[in-house]
């Protein structure tokens, strides 16, 4: 099984952290906890998608966060000293999480319900 890689914006990986975290040089990857599988690492593309991360991972993992079969869970540290105010202290990651979205679960017929 091969190593791919596969990039996203920052900021959609990221979302209302992307204003507050400082920029990554290499940033390990693991399945649902840090203390689980190390699945690959991460960091931040150069060049012409500067503003990108890049997933480096075995090929059916990317196939599977390319089409939306994880969201991210982040594990960081402040940059910056307690003074600063709370909500707009600058972060750095230090390692990220993929987290298998729970299975849709067909709603129940409100005839159903009611003869329940």
């Amino acid at each position: 099984m091969g190593t791919t890689s596969i990039s996203f914006s920052r900021r959609h990986v990221l979302g209302d952290f992307y204003s507050r975290c400082d920029a990554i040089v290499n940033v390990p990857v693991y399945l649902d906890t840090p203390q689980g599988e190390m699945v690959g690492y991460m960091d931040q593309g150069l060049g012409h998608y500067a503003d990108a991360f890049s997933f480096h991972m075995a090929d059916d993992m990317c196939k599977k966060l390319s089409s939306g079969h994880y969201t991210y869970a982040f594990d960081f540290e402040f940059s910056e000293t307690e003074n600063a105010p709370g909500r707009h202290r600058r972060m750095k990651l230090v390692s990220i999480c993929l987290v298998a979205r729970q299975n849709y679960e067909k709603p129940v017929a409100r005839a159903t319900r009611t003869a329940a």
